[in-house]
């Protein structure tokens, strides 16, 4: 049996990483955010991949920081901001002791799948990574128990995976009556038919600044309500000097020129 040899480098990442794995752990156990529990789990999953580049299996870290950090977890994030987070988080105890219950059988199913590792592995002799690999490389062992001796597991997986995003599908599906959703004739005539069918004026028209929070400007010079954005104070906005003459107006030939390029003021 060849000894097991921990070096410097992998117990120094073990203590840094192994705290870390756990506070994303019960980080994402106990937050009430549904975004927050989320993240904690991604902080998980990093530091779990990070474990199997130290152990020296890199394709195993490399897929569970791309699929399952990379992709699972960040398509899950933007799932809970499409739907809302308000949403999520509205969860009502309808039994009353569920949580207490799901906690005790929660852990009774911990230790009794501990009890089961523990007792599959007794006396079971350590070895190494590289040992089972027989110096074929992590992939190619990988590939070869996969396409040879879990063949029929990793199919029945993947054909598990596939019903459960179809089933996923089907049940996301909203069927709509015929006639309930309106067309694009109808949205117009009911939109021409309110108060105000044209567009709000945008922020800073005819103003000298265009931030959202100063009104337009109408043609007598006050503020247009309308293109006030709500929530944020309103600020005045600062017009141009209106001409009080003729002669501040100038003239056109004194905005557009003359065709031998003198203007009535250098006259």
């Amino acid at each position: 049996m060849t000894e097991v040899v921990i070096g410097t480098g992998e117990a120094v990442a073990f203590w840094i990483l192994g705290p870390v794995a756990l506070a994303g752990a019960l980080g994402m156990v106990f937050s009430r955010n549904a975004v927050h529990s989320a993240l904690w789990l991604v902080t998980t999953m990093l530091a779990l991949g990070v474990f199997y580049v130290v152990q020296s299996a890199p394709f195993l870290g490399a897929v569970q920081i791309i699929v399952y950090t990379g992709a699972i977890m960040i398509l899950f994030l933007f799932v809970l901001m499409l739907v809302g987070r308000d949403s999520s988080d509205s969860v009502v105890e309808t039994l009353r002791g569920q949580r207490v219950a799901a906690t005790v059988l929660g852990v009774g199913f911990a230790g009794l799948v501990g009890a089961g590792i523990a007792r599959a592995t007794e006396g079971t002799a350590v070895a190494g990574l590289s040992d089972e690999q027989g110096g074929t490389g992590n992939i190619d062992t990988i590939a070869e128990l996969l396409f040879t001796r879990y063949l029929l597991a990793f199919e029945v997986t993947s054909a598990l995976l596939i019903t459960a995003a179809v089933g996923a599908m089907v049940l996301a599906h909203i069927e709509r009556e015929p006639g309930s959703r309106q067309t694009q004739k109808e949205l117009s005539r009911a939109r021409f038919l309110t108060d105000r069918p044209q567009t709000l004026p945008g922020p800073g028209v005819f103003a000298r600044a265009n931030s959202v929070a100063t009104g337009a400007l109408l043609p007598d010079g006050r503020t247009a309500e309308d293109s006030l954005a709500t929530g944020i104070e309103p600020r005045e906005p600062d017009q141009m000097p209106r001409p009080t003459g003729r002669g501040q107006l100038g003239s056109p030939d004194a905005a557009l020129g003359t065709p031998d390029g003198v203007v009535d003021g250098d006259r």
